[in-house]
């Protein structure tokens, strides 16, 4: 989510400085495929009034939109502001006064103007509410502004297996989307390590004015071999044969590991792929029931056989009672 956010601004400040830019080279600026930029300009769309006028003519904005990307940090913004007072005003060009007032001025439109994206973006993005409580704060607004100025954020948080609150500061890595749910994945000062938290468990997000570093911090490799969220310490190597009634469901899936999938004789299809824990892959396997079937490796296959048992014996064996 950080990634499309930052990607977001990329194409604003693209498109302002060269009006009638393609997809393709909009792709190309940031660094990933003309099919992402097609569904970021769709939602783009929503809070910018971004148009295309027809084929080859490339994308620009309607009206008079625009950004002023000076991409001054607060520390910059604060070190500039106090220019007059440390610099001798009779040394400078008549002008600068009026040249200085402008850059600040553009400064407050451009953070006015970025925090509106981000408030945009928040609302068009819909959460649920876990069962358990009436209402669920959405804490995705200051999770997304920590994020994208790399702040610190002081928090409560709610560990569910432990039932337990704890006061917490983290730095907000990155936002990432999994199952409909929002986690937050960052640096946990109480535990001296990166951690994943799940957005809804938030009780408390502030801001604090202590700024992070990612330093060689990599999304991918932190979530390699990871099926959804949930990282695990062995490597499992799966094999699942689908039938020719789901196949082409499943090659439609969108995934975050890259499997080896093998078209059999009959239709269906052979799936391989090696994760680091087991249980989301499962939940995702049994969703196509009877259609898929866990060739390996053995050991889970005899747990699913263990768990078919204990099915059956509920539905079947026992009297249903009202």
């Amino acid at each position: 989510m950080t990634d499309k956010i930052i990607r977001f601004f990329k194409i604003i400040h693209a498109i302002q400085a060269r009006p009638g830019i393609s997809a393709k080279e909009l792709a190309n600026i940031c660094e990933t495929t003309d099919r992402t930029i097609y569904r970021d300009l769709r939602l783009l769309d929503h809070i910018a009034p971004v148009t295309n006028e027809g084929y080859g003519r490339g994308y620009r904005f309607i009206g008079n939109f625009s950004m002023y990307p000076l991409n001054f940090t607060e520390q910059e913004a604060l070190v500039f502001s106090m220019l007059p007072s440390i610099i001798d005003s009779s040394k400078l060009p008549s002008d600068f006064d009026s040249a200085y007032n402008k850059v600040m001025a553009t400064h407050a439109t451009e953070k006015s103007r970025h925090k509106d994206i981000i408030e945009n973006i928040t609302e068009i993005i819909q959460m649920g509410t876990p069962a358990y409580r009436e209402q669920n704060d959405n804490f995705l607004y200051p999770i997304i502004q920590a994020s994208l100025s790399q702040t610190t954020i002081d928090t409560v948080y709610h560990t569910q297996s432990r039932n337990k609150t704890t006061a917490r500061k983290i730095d907000p890595y990155f936002l990432v989307p999994r199952e409909q749910r929002f986690y937050v994945i960052g640096y946990c000062h109480l535990k001296g390590e990166v951690r994943t938290f799940r957005l809804s468990r938030f009780r408390k997000v502030e801001l604090t004015n202590k700024s992070f570093h990612k330093g060689d911090f990599t999304i991918s490799q932190y979530l390699k071999n990871t099926w959804s969220i949930e990282r695990g310490e062995e490597l499992i190597s799966f094999k699942v044969k689908f039938s020719a009634e789901v196949a082409r469901y499943v090659k439609e899936e969108e995934m975050f590991v890259r499997p080896k999938m093998t078209d059999l004789p009959d239709g269906g299809l052979l799936f391989e792929v090696t994760i680091s824990r087991e249980r989301e892959f499962l939940n995702w396997v049994y969703q196509y029931g009877p259609a898929a079937e866990i060739l390996e490796p053995k050991a889970i296959r005899d747990k699913v056989k263990v768990q078919l048992e204990q099915w059956m014996d509920k539905y079947i064996e026992r009297t249903y009672i009202r």
